[in-house]
């Protein structure tokens, strides 16, 4: 279908960019993470555009530098913001984190609705950032991701794949916890209805499939596509945390047995999308490209 908007992309070379790209042919590309960035900003074609912010300084374990997350995370988006909306942008689409919200749900999917409690230096960067836009003026669709499956996914799916694809026995059969994903081509198209649908602005929605995966789901589902035997064997998740901690590796750890499950009604009822990849498919389709890329 034809898109009826000019359109501004920040991080347009990252993963999540490169998808969006393939859909919003034409679209304009800015760079915020050049040294040069305000310039790039005062020429960037901002007039009538929708203006999708996917840049950021990402998640890392090892990073907590609260001044970097601030100064890219939140103090670029609210320049953003403010430049379109001086310049007379359309909308500005950002594409926040479930992290702005929480690091785990317990009794339930977490809404967009749900008091955030960010944990760590990126999460409060997220939702800082998302909160510098409330007095933008300026149309504002805030959509948090969790982690974003698809060819070429990096970080904490990238270093799964790694031990999915090694010959190890892997400890994760007795962990019984609900993690929500989004396959990245799924994210891209429900960003691009933000750009367009007249009931987008003003909304926080999160983008996920409807399904959850437990660690062990997605551990077995990497490794029968990658050509590997499942082998895995149980033991217990709060030991399996302890161990992590023991060595500094907690924090990766906790994502692996601890669950993070969102409900995408919101964006389901108010702009109709629905995913099109189902997790099992998304899955198989990242580890067929970590097989070809790594032989």
């Amino acid at each position: 279908m034809p898109v009826s908007f000019s359109a501004l992309v920040t991080g347009a070379g990252g993963f999540v960019g490169r998808a969006l790209a393939r859909i919003l042919p034409g679209s304009a590309a800015l760079s915020l993470g050049a040294d040069d960035w305000e310039e790039r900003l005062a020429a960037a074609p901002l007039e009538g555009a929708v203006v999708f912010h996917l840049a950021a300084r990402v998640h890392a374990p090892a990073d907590r530098d609260e001044a970097a997350f601030q100064h890219d995370n939140v103090e670029k988006t609210r320049r953003l913001a403010e430049e379109a909306a001086r310049r007379g942008a359309r909308r500005l689409v950002f594409l926040s984190s479930i992290k702005a919200q929480a690091d785990e749900s317990r009794e339930r999917a977490l809404r967009p609705e749900d008091p955030p409690a960010p944990t760590d230096a990126y999460g409060r960067s997220k939702l800082a950032a998302e909160r510098s836009l409330a007095s933008a003026h300026l149309p504002i669709v805030v959509v948090r991701a969790p982690l974003v499956l698809g060819a070429g996914a990096k970080g904490n799916l990238k270093s799964l794949l790694a031990l999915a694809d090694s010959a190890w026995p892997l400890p994760f059969a007795g962990i019984t916890n609900r993690r929500s994903f989004v396959q990245v081509d799924d994210l891209a198209r429900l960003l691009m209805a933000c750009g367009e649908h007249p009931a987008a602005p003003g909304r926080t929605l999160i983008a996920s499939h409807p399904d959850a995966m437990s660690t062990p789901q997605l551990v077995a589902s990497l490794r029968r596509a990658l050509g590997r035997p499942e082998r895995l064997f149980a033991v217990p998740p709060k030991l399996l945390e302890s161990a992590a901690a023991a060595i500094g590796q907690g924090e990766r750890m906790r994502p692996l047995t601890r669950s993070l499950e969102c409900d995408p009604g919101e964006a389901v009822s108010r702009l109709g999308w629905s995913p099109r990849v189902g997790l099992e498919e998304a899955a198989q389709e990242m580890a067929r490209a970590w097989r070809e890329a790594h032989g």
